[in-house]
């Protein structure tokens, strides 16, 4: 009998990919997304993270077509880009209306059936920005922080019940559409505090830098997130964290292997923006 995934957000980068690779191999795929286009070979309803009526509703639409659902890969998120203090509040909920609650609706409508079946799998499509911080996404930051803290304490609740969590963590790509929202959001922000004006401009840099060193890196596709996503799916171990792109992997590492000072200094000698003090 053919698996079953539902997956959040595949409208376009990771998700669409996902979607595409597992209808590959043979599963049968919902592909959700808040406005339905086509994926060849899926089966394509509406979902909303923000609005739980439409969780409900497609996972209930998911099975009266399939009859189960086997994993779910909650991908659909955005990030918000920009200093903190000029981002309105409203787009502070919002950023974690979708990117942690919404995680969490996903999750609270398909449990009933997976415990059901006494089994599934449930992956979370993380980031490095919820590993290690980075200057201008702090609310980025904060969302997947929060979503790597509830995946890893939710792993342990589920795993008795034989669900397993896991947490796939891509840096950024260039083949995603991701930032579309994030340089949208960025723009309609106020800019009444100057204040600022100087360490925007010495972070801009440093995300131009690490972009063009993204750009030559093989494994930053999201073709290839979606392969490291369906590995999780499939690996049946009690392993919780993937971390899907090579281009992070010098912060990750910084991160997990080094002690705090050592981590600190290293940050900030690289992503630190350099601005000269106001005597």
């Amino acid at each position: 009998m053919k698996k079953t995934v539902l997956i959040t957000g595949a409208s376009s980068g990771f998700g669409k990919a996902t979607a595409e690779f597992f209808v590959a191999r043979g599963w049968n795929v919902i592909a959700t997304m808040r406005t339905p286009q086509d994926i060849p070979g899926t089966f394509v309803t509406r979902l909303d993270v923000e609005k739980p009526e439409t969780i409900r509703a497609a996972v209930d639409a998911g099975l009266a077509r399939f009859g189960r659902i086997d994993a779910v890969v909650n991908n659909a998120g955005y990030g918000l880009f920009g200093v903190f203090e000029l981002t309105p509040e409203a787009k502070v909920r919002e950023q974690f209306e979708v990117n942690v609650f919404g995680v969490m609706n996903v999750v609270r409508a398909v449990l009933p059936h997976f415990r059901e079946n006494k089994g599934g799998c449930i992956v979370n499509v993380s980031s490095g920005a919820g590993v290690f911080g980075l200057p201008m996404i702090s609310l980025y930051n904060a969302s997947k922080f929060a979503l790597e803290g509830f995946s890893e304490s939710l792993s342990y609740e589920l795993g008795a019940l034989g669900i397993r969590v896991k947490l796939v963590e891509p840096g950024g790509v260039t083949s995603t559409k991701f930032g579309e929202r994030s340089a949208k959001d960025a723009s309609m922000s106020s800019n009444d505090i100057r204040d600022y004006d100087p360490f925007v401009l010495a972070a801009n840099q440093v995300f131009a830098e690490m972009r063009a060193a993204r750009s030559a890196d093989k494994d930053a596709t999201s073709e290839h997130v979606a392969e490291v996503i369906f590995e999780a799916t499939n690996d049946a171990s009690d392993r919780l964290r993937y971390v899907a792109t090579s281009d992070i992997l010098p912060l990750v590492e910084a991160r997990r292997q080094t002690s705090e000072s050592e981590y600190m200094a290293f940050m900030r000698a690289r992503v630190g923006p350099k601005v000269s003090r106001m005597p």
